[in-house]
């Protein structure tokens, strides 16, 4: 009886520690999977950092370029042309686009 139930002690005791050993494996194997997630999360957040960089100073060049250019341009200073310029009749029957985005 004390026979079999060390047996049975050492059994579970080799049982344990191979659950335990596969247990830190995975937690190993989850460590540093989230290490190399972690990386390349923070190589993408760098990537982004520097798109936004170089769009803001794109953005600041365009406005720039707009502000210098506002008091030359003919199109802001001059009154708009009247309706019958912009839709001159042609010799073929168009017909009008009612989008409301095409409506003056």
């Amino acid at each position: 009886q004390d026979s079999s139930d060390d047996i049975r002690k050492v059994q579970r005791r080799e049982k344990n520690r191979i659950a335990a050993q596969k247990s830190r494996l995975r937690q190993t194997h989850k460590a540093d999977t989230l290490h190399l997630e972690s990386e390349d999360l923070e190589r993408q957040n760098a990537a982004l950092r520097r798109e936004i960089k170089q769009l803001t100073e794109e953005m600041k060049h365009f406005a720039s370029m707009l502000s210098s250019h506002e008091p030359l341009c003919s199109i802001l200073t001059s009154p708009p042309p009247p309706p019958e310029v912009l839709y001159a009749t042609h010799s073929f029957h168009q017909p009008h686009i009612s989008s409301p985005r095409f409506q003056h």
